[in-house]
């Protein structure tokens, strides 16, 4: 006979297919709805993208920047939710003769994030019509994919789960008053929130399905594969600050100093840092999953791996304090 958690999660996977039927939303019908991209809006909030914090730059260029931000947003969650609908279809076949409740959440699931990826790339080639050449998205999204993929499944869920949680730190920034915010953009954040968070919930299922079955070896080579995808993501987001901040300072319109252009990389990095690792890792509901799966050892290595990145993070924000 099933155990009571077990019959928990085949509850809990009927009721993100009951959820994702009620909230089921469509590109053109419900976030587009016949608009364009205002060039005359920020396309990230303040929360996200930091560019309030440079100073030097007029109203003008402060928008510049949340726009390239946006653009790149747009072409990160293109990249991961490639991978991420892959694995989903790789777990659902562990369902397909089993609880047909748990097979349809995920083939939802993975039905969900290929409609992410074409609302992503939708945003993207919108955003390259309004924004001057150059721009120019660092990693390829199938050859980041073949890394992640190689990588162990508990790995690849611990990061997933880290991703998903961290759209709806960015939905909450997204809803606090701003009347320079694009409304498109908003748009883009709830309705991608309401499935994320239904994908989060499934996450954490199917990560506590796979750790149940990995010795305490296995389950160490998971945190060692984690704390790799960690920093490698970490190592996408330092090129494409990099490209990005580049690229604003020949878009701009002026010429900048060398140390403003300094200036502008280190908030984007920053900024980017806090977008795809930082406000994940510091979720906590992300870290009680976690948590109530890896021992201390396990845990104080994730901890020393994130360190130098949070470090960096909680010393500007005790500076603006």
């Amino acid at each position: 006979m099933p155990s009571a958690v077990q019959e928990r999660g085949v509850d809990r996977y009927a009721r993100c297919v009951a959820v994702s039927k009620r909230v089921r939303w469509e590109i053109d019908r419900d976030v587009f709805r016949g608009r364009e991209l205002d060039f005359g809006k920020k396309f990230l909030p303040d929360g996200l993208s930091g560019v309030r914090e440079l100073t030097f730059l007029s109203a003008d260029e402060q928008r510049l920047a949340s726009q390239i931000q946006g653009r790149t947003y747009a072409n990160m969650f293109g990249l991961v939710e490639r991978f991420i609908s892959v694995k989903m279809i790789e777990l659902g076949r562990d369902h397909g003769l089993g609880d047909q409740a748990a097979l349809e959440a995920l083939v939802r699931f993975t039905d969900e994030e290929l409609k992410h990826q074409e609302l992503f790339r939708r945003l993207e080639a919108m955003t390259a019509a309004g924004m001057p050449h150059g721009y120019g998205f660092v990693p390829r999204p199938n050859d980041v994919a073949e890394v992640v993929l190689g990588r162990s499944t508990w790995a690849v869920l611990g990061l997933t789960c880290h991703i998903e949680l961290f759209t709806q730190a960015h939905y909450r920034k997204s809803i606090e008053p701003d009347a320079e915010l694009s409304e498109l953009w908003r748009d883009v954040f709830r309705y991608h929130w309401l499935e994320e968070s239904q994908h989060a919930i499934l996450d954490e299922l199917e990560w506590r399905r796979e750790d149940a079955k990995l010795t305490t070896s296995e389950r160490d080579a998971g945190v060692t594969d984690l704390i790799e995808l960690v920093a490698a993501v970490d190592g996408i987001v330092q090129a494409q600050a990099a490209a990005d901040s580049d690229y604003f300072a020949a878009a701009c319109g002026r010429e900048l100093s060398r140390g403003q252009v300094d200036a502008v990389r280190a908030i984007f990095l920053e900024a980017y840092r806090w977008q795809y690792i930082g406000s994940g890792a510091s979720d906590e509901r992300f870290l009680k999953i976690l948590g109530g799966l890896v021992d201390a050892e396990q845990a104080a290595r994730i901890q020393a791996a994130l360190e130098p990145i949070l470090r960096s993070q909680r010393a500007r924000a005790e500076m603006r304090a």
